[in-house]
């Protein structure tokens, strides 16, 4: 199979990462680290930890950067800078570890909404210093497509491409859940060629779930063939709550990923 699964889970940011190992016993190629909690890079304790554990097994690693409470897209200067300071810090701690890191895009604040075009040219100069940082550590960070949250940008394949076209650094995660959620997960995977990386699970088409696959309303053994067929990431994150989920999962991503 030339698509590699990885899995990772969110929810276990504030346990011990004694989990992971679980991870390997699924038979999961990689873990895409979560780096919030108990496992920001930036912390040496928690860094270790990390080290440990990848060290101890066989699993590859990417990364989501934090994004709890930080826009890229804000029109609040301080916090614009704060956030564009803690993903390259991430960036800059993950590269020992991985070549790829996923970020989320900005959002329309009540105040942004009234400044749309600032709001768009601030998230194009976040990734161009966030491009930049890469390049320079070696790192593609990858912005996702979000939500059916109305105030987040990156909602479709084409604003996601376009925000991110011809800047040096970045790159795109498809999420086919979120997809989901605001029904463009054709749309998705007629561009899978564009994608640099993946991430993918179940709901039921109106809220992130994170449900295993083949638990909502997603179309596995079409999207999987499509997916096999388009997709030069070689790597597809399973985005999940649990281990027995993340079995759950690799059944289904064996059958229809092929």
């Amino acid at each position: 199979m030339s698509i590699q699964p990885y899995f990772a889970s969110s929810s276990k940011v504030w346990e011990s990462v004694d989990w992971v190992f679980g991870i390997e016993e699924c038979g999961y190629a990689g873990w895409e680290i979560s780096a919030d909690g108990h496992y920001r890079l930036e912390n040496p304790v928690n860094k270790a930890a990390i080290r440990d554990v990848l060290d101890s097994t066989h699993l590859k690693a990417t990364v989501h950067a934090p994004y709890a409470d930080l826009n890229l897209a804000s029109i609040n200067d301080p916090i614009w800078r704060e956030s564009v300071r803690q993903v390259c810090l991430c960036i800059e701690n993950a590269a020992d570890i991985t070549d790829r890191v996923t970020i989320h895009p900005g959002y329309l604040s009540p105040a942004g909404k009234l400044l749309p075009d600032r709001v768009w040219d601030l998230q194009k100069e976040a990734l161009r210093q966030i491009g930049k940082c890469a390049e320079e550590h070696g790192v593609v960070a990858c912005l996702e497509n979000m939500i059916n949250i109305p105030d987040f940008l990156c909602h479709d394949p084409f604003e996601l491409l376009g925000l991110t076209e011809g800047i040096d650094g970045i790159g795109v995660t498809f999420d086919l859940g979120h997809a989901n959620t605001v029904r463009k997960t054709d749309a998705f995977l007629g561009e899978i060629g564009q994608a640099d990386h993946l991430h993918i699970h179940d709901n039921h088409g109106a809220t992130d779930e994170h449900l295993a696959l083949g638990d909502g309303t997603q179309d596995w053994k079409k999207i999987g063939h499509a997916v096999a067929a388009g997709y030069h990431g070689g790597v597809a994150v399973v985005e999940g709550r649990n281990l027995d989920e993340a079995r759950k999962s690799l059944d289904v991503f064996r059958r229809c990923f092929v």
